[in-house]
């Protein structure tokens, strides 16, 4: 009997029984907040918009602390994401908190492509935490879950309407990450104008079916609440980490020629609104929307992509085992078909080598046999020009001789006459008077 079908009888035999007595587990619930205290908390807020809307200042104003980071210029060639993490304590209770900016959003002349580095780093944790998840040995309890767990998109203040590259960029998002839509530095327009901009604002995440995250109305806790705060989106805000004394108070707010904006005064702007929805009421929701929504999308996807389903063809549960034996096959059959044209490949690859040599080889030795008869005439020739020049020589030494023999019976011819004549002038010496 396969594994899912005993899983199936088990559930179908639950019967609801009263005790007798006090057991004590209905301390469950606060085991539990003291482990996850003792644990701590983590927090990932990713921080979206151009440059100058006042990002890192919101995110002073929101934790009440300075966060070291360096301003950003408008002279980046791309947009680029920079994370700081951060601990920070509550009474007892801590927070890993993550702040991911992007940094150069928007200050491009194209901006077609904005959206694209955003969405490779909220896919990019997806993937670490799945890779930990499929580990064999987990520590799921140790791991910083790096994980996008809310995206406050910061809308410049126009008053006029959504940008195209914010449409764009929350449409490649909303599938991805919880956005909640702000407009900054709302005290840059007028009440009257800001109302507008946010009905306009709705109307067009409405019509590009842009899906923002609606704080939960499930819980009756906080149901009321919630559903009064879905109705104020997007939330105007202003930051401002500079104190002012009104009245006898020293309040956070901005100073301007015409008067004073208060950031935590309802009557100015939403600030306070965003606070008790991203970080006093709702922080756990987001976490667990992140989770078992579009971390589940992502990975759903990812198995599905690798080969794993839950049910075959024939609408049965499909195990695990059974998956990974189907995979097994499938992938054993590719590598041995690849192994094949490999083989294929490199038959064929040394018969050509081999056709190659025979061709080398033969023209090698038709160009030896060239050579050889070139050798070979060329010998010849040298062979009839010595034997020309050694006939020469001969030749030239016969001659020689003659000549010197003919010299040499010249030369005895001369001193026969001149004895013969000596002698007749001796017998007849008037030979000599005259």
């Amino acid at each position: 009997m396969a594994a899912t079908d005993i899983a199936r009888q088990v559930g179908e035999g639950c019967r609801t029984v009263p005790l007798a007595g006090h057991v004590g587990f209905d301390s469950l619930p606060d085991q539990l907040v003291n482990k996850s205290v003792s644990q701590g908390f983590s927090f990932n807020i990713l921080c979206v918009g151009e440059t100058g809307l006042g990002k890192s200042t919101l995110m002073d104003t929101l934790f009440n602390t300075k966060f070291e980071g360096e301003p950003a210029t408008h002279t980046q060639p791309g947009v680029q994401l920079r994370s700081n993490t951060y601990d920070l304590q509550e009474s007892n209770v801590g927070l890993k908190l993550t702040i991911v900016s992007t940094v150069g959003f928007g200050d491009q002349i194209n901006k077609e492509d904005s959206y694209k580095p955003i969405v490779e780093f909220i896919d990019a944790q997806f993937e670490a935490y799945l890779q930990e998840e499929l580990k064999i040995r987990r520590v799921l309890h140790a791991y910083h879950d790096s994980r996008i767990h809310a995206c406050l998109y910061f809308i410049a203040p126009t008053g006029h309407s959504l940008k195209s590259l914010d449409l764009v960029t929350m449409k490649k998002l909303d599938s991805k990450v919880n956005i909640i839509p702000i407009i900054a530095k709302s005290d840059a327009i007028s009440k009257s104008e800001l109302t507008k901009f946010k009905i306009k604002i709705t109307s067009e995440l409405v019509s590009n079916g842009v899906q923002i995250y609606q704080f939960p109305t499930d819980d009756e806790s906080v149901a009321e609440i919630n559903g009064t705060m879905n109705a104020h989106l997007p939330f105007a805000v202003i930051g401002s980490t500079e104190e002012l004394k009104i009245g006898n108070k020293m309040m956070k707010a901005r100073q301007y020629p015409w008067g004073t904006v208060q950031v935590e005064n309802e009557a100015h702007c939403d600030f306070v609104k965003l606070r008790e929805m991203l970080i006093r009421v709702n922080m756990e929701d987001l976490r667990e929307q992140t989770h078992s929504r579009h971390y589940e999308l992502y990975r759903r996807c990812k198995l599905e992509e690798m080969g794993f389903k839950d049910t075959d063809p024939d609408s049965k549960p499909f195990s695990l085992q059974e998956t990974y034996e189907a995979k097994r096959n499938e992938f054993l059959g590719e590598l041995q078909k690849k192994e094949e044209e490999m083989r294929q490949m490199f038959v064929q690859r040394v018969k050509e080598k081999e056709a190659e040599l025979k061709e080398a080889e033969k023209e090698l030795h038709e160009k030896f046999d060239r050579l050889k008869k070139l050798h070979q005439d060329e010998k010849k020739k040298l062979e009839d020009k010595k034997k020309c020049l050694d006939d020469e020589v001969n030749a030239f030494k016969q001659r020689k001789t003659a000549a010197e023999l003919l010299q040499s019976q010249g030369s005895q011819a001369g001193g026969s006459q001149t004895l013969k004549r000596d002698k007749e002038k001796k017998n007849n010496p008037w030979l000599c008077t005259e």
